[in-house]
């Protein structure tokens, strides 16, 4: 994961979160849909980062099923 991707994907986040703000702050539906999206989008795509750059890296902690 480069430095520059990580950095654009928390500027999107960040984007998103001033979006949201301003919505709810403003009554604007849309406005605060619309952060919400770029929230939801720079979230997955600092995930898909992390994954690209640890592949063998999992949340599983091998319970799944477990009684």
């Amino acid at each position: 994961m480069s430095i520059f991707e990580k950095a654009k994907a928390k500027a999107e986040e960040l984007l998103g979160r001033a979006e949201q703000v301003y919505g709810e702050s403003h009554g604007d539906a849309a406005a605060t849909a619309a952060g919400e999206a770029h929230i939801a989008e720079a979230e997955a795509e600092e995930e898909a980062l992390e994954r690209r750059e640890h592949p063998h890296r999992s949340d599983d902690d091998g319970l799944a099923g477990a009684r």
